[in-house]
């Protein structure tokens, strides 16, 4: 939302908006996380490879630790591809759709999403507890895998934090079709995917031109 956007904004939408901001650094955070457990396991699979085949020293219980993780970078960005839309979305029909009838749709999908994470909090959250009695571990090295299961509720519980922020701001603008959107993903049309990456592809030229030019230069010099 632009700067210009924020003071237009009424006391109600503004206390909204910064409700929507402050949730989001949480979303980034908990998406920063999963991304550097991807990058820490990239190293762990390079040395379990370089180890086993060159030192004769892999990584002791390496399957189970990447089972442990996979919960990790699997389930706590989901929230933050919630909030850009970065989810896959069929938009052969609802992409035709503009103004109040569009926002109508994306509210209605949103809350039978809502349904559906609302369900897998409730098995996921029965499933952890089930681990935690009985002690569940993995096969090899015996890790408790209870505080991995315990991450799938919590980040579907933060999915669903932020599914009822965006019913909210569908729900606003179903009201008022004009008004700054807030808490919404900003989904762009196929046109608008094509511009961009015609721009990004005549940007990638012109960076090639310049090299080219550079390079031109320093051979004349």
């Amino acid at each position: 939302m632009a700067m210009n956007d924020a003071v237009e904004l009424s006391p109600a939408a503004k206390k909204f908006s910064n409700l929507d901001a402050a949730y989001a650094a949480v979303e980034d955070f908990l998406n920063l996380i999963a991304a550097l457990t991807i990058l820490s396991l990239m190293f762990v699979g390079t040395y379990q490879v370089f180890g086993r085949k060159l030192l004769n020293v892999p990584v002791p219980g390496y399957v189970d630790v990447v089972e442990v993780a996979m919960t990790t970078f699997a389930f706590l960005g989901l929230a933050y591809c919630q909030r850009l839309g970065g989810h896959i979305r069929m938009e052969i029909i609802i992409g035709r759709f503009k103004g109040r009838l569009l926002y109508t749709m994306e509210l209605l999908g949103t809350l039978v999403i809502m349904v559906i994470v609302a369900i897998l909090i409730v098995y996921t959250w029965t499933h952890f507890e089930r681990a935690y009695t009985i002690g569940d571990s993995t096969i090899d090295i015996e890790i408790i895998l209870w505080p991995s299961k315990l991450a799938v509720p919590f980040a579907f519980s933060v999915l669903m934090v932020r599914l009822i922020l965006q019913a909210v701001g569908f729900y606003r603008l179903i009201r008022d079709p004009d008004a700054v959107q807030i808490a919404v993903p900003h989904i762009e049309t196929i046109d608008e995917q094509a511009q961009h990456e015609i721009d990004a592809g005549l940007a990638g030229e012109e960076e090639k031109v310049d090299i080219l030019n550079k390079d031109a230069k320093v051979e004349a010099d």
